[in-house]
């Protein structure tokens, strides 16, 4: 069984991976909420961010054919302090408000663009960040855009994610069904999860909202050990 991610208050083992919990108020203050299911790897972007951040683990993202299996995910509601979205709608989180599916990207402290996919529904303000892949697709043209031969360093971390794949700007509210996006179901057989606190935040750092692909070379940090 992979774990789960709990509340905002903590972690606790499941067997099912995508168990809801609560997440504070108005994180499901919609109960009869439409399931949005995108022709998207068959994942429900309606759902709740920390649910759509395990379900992204293993899916292939392409820009412009240029990408490869997601490895490591971050998941961020409009109930969470370090969440773009906490504030309200403003003109740079306007995407995050927008309908489900859909590209969020930002720029971290000006130099490295972010790649997040929106979720829940419009108005509600959630997404997910691609902290990793492991690169499987254009591998020369990552290279040449980052600058450095290590398949393990192209897309550890979600700036270099945003470099390797060419992500700016431009492709903030694209369609992640439509080009240059393509998203490519896993074979989830043998798909087991990591699950841990996120990183560089300064607020809700104990949330267990960072999740990865256990065994993974590509992660970019190790999640801490669990002792039992």
């Amino acid at each position: 069984c992979a774990p789960a991610a709990a509340g905002l208050s903590g972690a606790r083992p499941t067997c099912r991976a995508r168990s809801r919990p609560f997440l504070g108020k108005g994180a499901q203050d919609n109960p009869k909420r439409p399931r949005i299911v995108k022709a998207l790897a068959h994942i429900d972007f309606g759902a709740d961010a920390h649910e759509v951040a395990q379900q992204l683990i293993g899916v292939t993202v392409l820009v412009d054919g240029v990408g490869g299996a997601i490895v490591e995910t971050e998941a961020y509601d409009r109930t969470d302090p370090a969440s773009h979205a906490f504030p309200g709608p403003t003109l740079r989180n306007a995407v995050m408000f927008g309908p489900p599916g859909r590209s969020y990207v930002y720029r971290s402290y000006g130099i490295h663009w972010c790649l997040n996919f929106v979720c829940r529904e419009e108005g509600h303000g959630a997404g997910v960040l691609i902290r990793a892949i492991e690169p499987t697709q254009g591998l020369a043209r990552m290279r040449e855009r980052r600058g450095v031969e290590d398949e393990r360093l192209l897309c550890a971390g979600p700036g270099r994610v945003g470099q390797a794949l060419g992500i700016d700007g431009s492709l903030g509210g694209h369609r992640l069904d439509r080009a240059p996006f393509r998203l490519l179901a896993p074979d989830r057989n043998g798909i087991e999860l990591l699950v841990g606190p996120r990183i560089g935040i300064s607020k809700a750092m104990d949330v267990p909202w960072r999740f990865g692909l256990k065994g993974s070379r590509y992660l970019s940090k190790p999640f801490p050990t669990v002792r039992r």
